[in-house]
């Protein structure tokens, strides 16, 4: 009874959500839209022209935001281990970022190419145990930095979403050392209970 009840509140809190009527409202496939748009209209990471990678992104909120701002000359290439719904223009992944295979994947797509922007909102499936899932999400912010370090053109850019706790600090240092510029963003849309922050890397050294 007691999860039913939690559940209950969770669906009457996510159907209540400003956030969620607006991204209905304005065609965006979910509220985390919101929280790349406050990011750009801070740090104008997206810009016409670009290559972006978007992991975890499903179900495609960040992937609409960044095809519209990158245009017709940039490519967006979305990687998720869930099946995505085709979006224009939009060149989709299905697969599990931490095995290799995806990875060869996302690589072959690519076809040499380096990339401008990664953009990672992963988060691995929540146990409720901080002991289990901290080292689960500081582990796909790591793999999300190795991406970068090893695609990222020098002077891109890297936004990732971090859950605060054991192993944050070290990751911001870990950033500093191979970008220019690291600063940490709490978007209005990222619900105030959640820990979740964004750090946003930029003029990456390559």
């Amino acid at each position: 009874m007691k999860h039913k009840k939690s559940s209950r509140r969770w669906l009457d809190r996510h159907f209540n959500d400003e956030y969620v009527k607006q991204a209905q409202k304005e065609g965006y496939r979910s509220r985390a839209a919101f929280k790349l748009l406050e990011v750009q209209e801070r740090d104008r990471l997206l810009k016409p022209g670009q290559v972006v990678v978007d992991l975890g992104a499903a179900p495609g909120g960040w992937s609409q935001i960044a095809r519209k701002l990158v245009g017709k000359g940039g490519r967006v290439v979305a990687l998720d281990m869930l099946e995505m719904e085709p979006l224009p223009d939009v060149e989709c992944l299905c697969g599990d970022f931490r095995e290799e295979k995806a990875l060869k994947a996302l690589t072959n797509l690519l076809a040499g190419d380096q990339v401008d922007l990664v953009i990672s909102d992963m988060a691995p499936n929540v146990t409720g145990v901080a002991s289990v899932d901290q080292p689960r999400a500081m582990y796909l912010c790591e793999l999300a930095l190795e991406f970068a370090n090893a695609y990222l053109k020098p002077g891109g850019g890297l936004l990732v979403k971090v859950f605060q706790g054991e192993g944050f600090d070290g990751y911001v240092l870990a950033l500093r050392e191979v970008f220019g510029r690291v600063v940490t963003r709490k978007p209005a849309a990222s619900r105030a209970q959640s820990r979740e922050v964004y750090l946003v890397g930029s003029n990456f050294r390559g």
